[in-house]
């Protein structure tokens, strides 16, 4: 079928006048072709110019070019946003959405040599708080800040103007009110917030006043036996670290490692499906201390006791296994809890064992006896004619009591603790007196004398000894018998502990090991071993010490044991006021082990300026070694050994 093109339309002409038409029936010719007509414009009111519309052009073209601008800067900002300043605005993004910080590592515990725990933590939490979440956008309250404080303050027990700071705190998005709060704190907070943000949506706001308050894991530092070895163990600081003692000592194995934590939050809650990453914290080791629990609170008990019927400024019992140079017990008076700092006393704070120098008196006669043995000027049946009153250099010498002339055998110079027998021993070490000084120093320094003990301890003071060429007219006559030089508790226990050894002086420890986050128990190192006299001479200087218990004219009576044979030496010294650095009141003190033949704990006391009763040595420390030495043995269960004691003569007769 072939195309044909469309009929053409008929337009009807224009009307004609009346009369001047066809008749109906004729047809008409096809109209031959003319110009197309003008349209008519319409007539324009009479007196007026004629209208004409505006052309649209112009204002299409200023529509285009605004439009065009408009978009030229958004491409620009878009290109600024995306190309130039992308890493920035990403980050500011992040920051907003995102909250990281530190996850606490659970600090390692202590315990004694026998598993039972002295210091510990405990499940706690810290109190945090996103600050961007106190305004008065999210709150709908303007002083929001401060309400959540004065909210807060009884609760945390920090005071609101504090906690209004900190949630004040511009540019971040996490902030610490309270560090290690117990879980029932938490808990309390947490059922206020919901209180509080039920209250705010049926008002109408988008959250509580305590909305932005959050909570972290964390472990609190506990103390199961209060007072118990205080001194010893420390105490660990608001900012969770070691703040004395052991705590501070062994604060980078008890510590372990802080993980970290980044999460999304909306409204102050965590947004689980938003993803988070965490690296887990590794928890502290544990460490085991060769301290006996119940050693420790016998010692405390008995120098707690005798510090307060003395009235004395302080006192320290130190408990040490002769054989290994193991710490049994390390006693304070007064002390203070760990767990309660605000209430302890300053002076009471630390570890006063290790801490003081103090000149030791007649106890330090031990050495200058092991140093006359060792070398061989004397045996302990030499004869030693003791006067009342001895003058060499610019001083006078005399014996704590007035007496005649004692007729003394060696021993019997130790057994009734005389200064002048002493003086006398002493100056056959040389042939001359600076001789004898050198030799009399180069034995106290073997028996750690004017150096550390070895247990690292914060704090601990290493004595006071001058070399023998400095010392004065007086000194080097004082110190054979204990006085011109300083020394701690430590030193004093382990001079005994040498003798008792065999004559080999171990290192003090404190340390068995420490139990790592595996489960692995490491040993700790062993100590230092050095030998300072014969098994001959630390044999001998044993049974010297027994006649200073067991004679009826030895000053020690008061610290025999039924049943055990004991080794033991008082001391009463000079004591130098710290406060004014004079001579005022004096040191007491007992030192000694047992079983004295099969030696196998040592145990010391000292009590610092007693004013009231008895000051002398064998009087108010005596009895506390013979109390701790009984409950030591017992706790060990070290049998007597049922030998008799050599019996070595006190006087002679001229």
């Amino acid at each position: 079928m072939t195309d044909r093109e469309p009929p053409r339309r008929r337009v009807p002409g224009p009307a004609r006048p009346p009369g001047t038409g066809r008749p109906a029936q004729q047809r008409r010719p096809a109209p031959a072709p003319r110009p197309t007509a003008r349209r008519p414009r319409p007539a324009s009111p009479r007196g007026s110019a004629p209208l004409r519309l505006g052309s649209p052009r112009p204002r299409l073209r200023m529509v285009s070019l605004g439009l065009t601008l408009v978009l030229l800067v958004f491409v620009v900002r878009l290109l600024q946003v995306q190309g130039v300043d992308a890493d920035a605005y990403a980050a500011k993004a992040e920051l907003n959405r995102y909250v990281s910080h530190t996850i606490a590592a659970e600090r390692g515990g202590i315990t004694d040599r026998g598993g039972v725990s002295l210091a510990t933590s405990v499940d706690a939490y810290d109190i945090t708080a996103d600050p961007t979440l106190f305004t008065e956008k999210i709150t709908g309250v303007k002083d929001a800040p401060e309400q959540a404080a004065a909210l807060l303050a009884p609760i945390v027990g920090v005071e609101a103007d504090t906690l209004a700071k900190r949630l004040r705190t511009k540019d971040t998005r996490y902030v610490r009110l309270a560090a290690r709060r117990t879980p029932q704190v938490w808990k309390q907070i947490k059922d206020l917030r919901s209180a509080l943000n039920e209250k705010a949506n049926a008002e109408g706001r988008e959250a509580g006043v305590l909305a932005g308050v959050l909570a972290d894991p964390s472990s609190k530092r506990v103390y199961p036996n209060g007072d118990l070895a205080a001194g010893l163990l420390g105490w660990v600081n608001a900012a969770g670290k070691g703040g004395g003692g052991l705590e501070q000592q062994l604060d980078k194995e008890l510590a372990g490692k802080a993980g970290k934590i980044r999460y999304a939050q909306s409204g102050g809650q965590q947004v689980p499906t938003a993803g988070s990453t965490e690296q887990p914290a590794v928890p502290g080791a544990d460490v085991e201390l060769t301290i006996d629990r119940d050693i420790q609170w016998a010692a405390q008990k008995a120098i707690t006791e005798q510090v307060a019927k003395s009235k004395a400024d302080r006192g320290y019992v130190m408990v040490q296994d002769t054989r290994t140079g193991e710490v049994l017990a390390m006693a304070n008076a007064p002390g203070f809890d760990p767990n309660d700092l605000s209430k302890a006393n300053p002076s009471a704070l630390g570890n006063a064992a290790l801490q003081d120098a103090y000149e030791p008196g007649s106890t330090a006669k031990v050495m200058s006896m092991a140093a006359v043995l060792e070398e061989n000027v004397a045996t302990p049946a030499t004869h030693v004619t003791v006067p009342n009153r001895l003058h060499r250099g610019d001083r006078l010498f005399q014996d704590d009591i007035d007496h005649p002339t004692w007729h003394l055998t060696l021993n019997g110079v130790l057994a009734k603790s005389s200064n002048i027998g002493t003086i006398l021993a002493t100056g056959e070490l040389g042939k001359t007196q600076s001789a004898a000084n050198r030799t009399l120093y180069s034995y106290l320094r073997k028996f750690g004398i004017g150096e550390q003990s070895g247990l690292g301890f914060p704090g601990e003071t290493a004595g006071i000894l001058a070399q023998p060429a400095k010392w004065s007219t007086s000194q080097q006559y004082t110190i054979p018998f204990g006085q011109g030089f300083s020394i701690n508790a430590i030193q004093a226990a382990s001079v005994y502990s040498t003798i008792a050894n065999g004559g080999v002086r171990v290192e003090p420890t404190l340390v068995r090991g420490t139990t790592g986050p595996d489960g692995k128990f490491t040993p700790a190192p062993a100590p230092k071993k050095t030998r300072v006299v014969s098994p001959k001479t630390a044999r001998t200087v044993a049974q010297m010490l027994e006649s200073v218990v067991d004679d009826e004219e030895g000053t020690g009576t008061k610290a025999r044991i039924p049943g055990y044979r004991v080794a033991g030496k008082t001391g009463t010294a000079n004591r130098v006021d710290p406060a004014t650095g004079r001579y005022k009141g004096y040191t007491s003190s007992f030192a000694g082990f047992a079983p004295a033949d099969k030696p196998r704990i040592t145990v010391y006391c000292a009590i610092q300026n007693a004013t009231k009763g008895s000051y002398f040595g064998g009087q108010i420390c005596g009895p506390i070694y013979k109390q701790v030495m009984e409950f030591a043995l017992k706790t060990l269960q070290v049998p007597p050994t049922g030998a008799k004691s050599a019996r070595l003569p006190v006087t002679f007769q001229p």
